[in-house]
Order: C-alpha cells, then sequence, then structure tokens
C-alpha cells in the first residue's frame, strides 16, 4: 500500500499536536530515564506508572546504579506494575550497559537490541525519544492511528502490512509544519502519533483490535502467573522484615492463605516447589539448605 507520507504526516501532527499530554517522561531527553519509562509503560497504564517511574529514578539513578543493585532490590522497587521480568530484564541489561558501554545507554539500533528486553519497538522508542533518531515504532498507540486512517474498514492487519508505512512517515530530519507550535522530528512525531492514538481508543472503538498483533490479556486472578507473582512478594516482604528466608512449607502454607481468601482452593507443595524452581531458574530467587530468599 502506497500513501502521500508528507501530507499524511503534516495532518496527523497536527491533530497530534492538538492533543499532546505534557507527561513528565517527556521533560527529559536521559535516554536511561526514557528507556525506563518505556519499560514500565508496557501494557501498563501511564496514571500506575506516574510516580513509580520518579521513583525508580530516585533509587537508581543510572544505569551503574541499578547494575549495581541486588536482584531482590529491584524486584521489590518493581512491584505493583506488573510481569517481574521486566523488572529482572531491565537490570541485566544494566549490568552490560555498566560493563560493555561505560555506563552510557547506546545510541545505535543494533546494540540496543541486543540488550536483555529490549526489542524493535522499545529500541526504536529510545532513539527517537533520546536522541531523536528515526525508526519504526510500532507501539500500541501507534498501530491505532496507522489501522484508524489507513485500513478503516480491514480486520486482522498484520504488523508487515504496518511496518513500510511507520517507517515511511517517520520524519528523516526536522521538518516545519504549517500550524504546528514545534518543528517535527523523530521525537515530536511519535509523541504526536502517542497522543491522536490514545484519543481514538477513548473516543472510538479501539482500532488496536482490528490488528492481527491483538492478543487480549489471558485472566490474571487465579492463574499460575498470579501465583508467582504472589511468591515472589512472599519472599520480598520477609527480606524487607529480616526474616531468614522461607522454607517451601511456609511458602505454601501462606499462598494456601491467600487462595482460601480468594474462595479457590489451597495449593499442593508439590505446585510451590515447580514454581520455586521456576522463579529460581529465571534469577528472581535462590535455594540455601532448604530455604528460599528473594
Amino acid at each position: 500500500m502506497s500513501f502521500e507520507s508528507e501530507a499524511f504526516r503534516a495532518r496527523i501532527y497536527a491533530l497530534g499536536r492538538g492533543l499532546y499530554r505534557d507527561l513528565p517522561w517527556r521533560r527529559t531527553r536521559n535516554p536511561y530515564a526514557i528507556w525506563v519509562s518505556e519499560a514500565m509503560l508496557q501494557q501498563t497504564q501511564v496514571s500506575r506508572v506516574d510516580g513509580r517511574w520518579q521513583s525508580w529514578l530516585e533509587r537508581f539513578p543510572t544505569p551503574d546504579a541499578l547494575a549495581a543493585a541486588s536482584s531482590a532490590d529491584v524486584l521489590a522497587e518493581w512491584q505493583g506494575l506488573g510481569y517481574n521480568r521486566r523488572a529482572l530484564a531491565l537490570w541485566k541489561a544494566a549490568q552490560v550497559i555498566s560493563a560493555e558501554h561505560a555506563g552510557m545507554v547506546p545510541s545505535d539500533e543494533a546494540a540496543l537490541k541486543a540488550l536483555p528486553g529490549i526489542g524493535p519497538a522499545t529500541a526504536s522508542g529510545i532513539r527517537a525519544f533520546a536522541f531523536d533518531l528515526p525508526g519504526v515504532y510500532l507501539e500500541t498507540n501507534v498501530r491505532a492511528v496507522f489501522l484508524h486512517e489507513l485500513f478503516p474498514d480491514a480486520e486482522g492487519v498484520p504488523d508487515s502490512a504496518l511496518v513500510p508505512l511507520v517507517r515511511e512517515a517517520c520524519p528523516q530530519a526536522p521538518e516545519e509544519i504549517a500550524g504546528a507550535d514545534a518543528p517535527c522530528t523523530p521525537r515530536t512525531w511519535y509523541y504526536a502519533l502517542l497522543d491522536y492514538g490514545f484519543h481514538l481508543k477513548k473516543t472510538l472503538p479501539n482500532p488496536s483490535r482490528r490488528s492481527r498483533a491483538n492478543v487480549r490479556q489471558s485472566k490474571f486472578e487465579g492463574s499460575h502467573r498470579q501465583k508467582r507473582a504472589a511468591v515472589v512478594r512472599m519472599l520480598l516482604d520477609a527480606r524487607a522484615v529480616g526474616a531468614a528466608g522461607l522454607s517451601v512449607e511456609e511458602v505454601c502454607a501462606g499462598l494456601s492463605r491467600q487462595e482460601v481468601a480468594a474462595r479457590r482452593e489451597p495449593v499442593q507443595t508439590s505446585y510451590v516447589e515447580e514454581i520455586l524452581n521456576e522463579l529460581s531458574g529465571e534469577g528472581f530467587c535462590r535455594e540455601l539448605d532448604g530455604t528460599w530468599y528473594a
């Protein structure tokens, strides 16, 4: 599909700039701070991230500070933001940045994508918002704009159909747009797309649901994922109060109490052992002489 990218960019930029949201992470060009915001905002509401982002940066102000922290401290600071794997990926990537990039988040796309937890969209977000470099930032709100504007009646649109259009629409150099209050650069262009897409999803049936990439999140409560998260919280809570770790039986008893309180069946010791071994293999906890620690 071809389209007049310059006319499209001018029209969408004007719409998006009129809907601009003054979010905290938009007031910086610090690539580390922007990277943290991108990680936190994945499948998480802006209102939940505002405040937590600031707290994270106060505790871990640089990649070097994050790399030097313990995994337990990192997970404790992340609690409530969902998907603990993202926190560990940030921590592991910070260790690589500290060791291999002199503590500086790289701007090179390949170097960014080589870091744990950074995929094409996150890499493009860091490049656009921190370094004003062009790329394909195909985030859910960006996807909503392209589906609404260019595929208004289509269902199951694959990202492969969107990627060339997103790439072509992104300005390669600053452009003056008539009536706009700022030049159109990769940074301001993607902010405009995000804000227009956010507006569309609030005022219309969500266009992103017509994407083939749209996957409805499975129910959290009662799921295996929910029980894993509960175990991580128990281990973190034990560490916070100075407890010497927890036995499998203590974890099982605590998790069973939570399940019964939620009107679900208590868990079996064998299942708790399975969860603990999973978490240990992923770096969330460790076992020493039969006791489990965050």
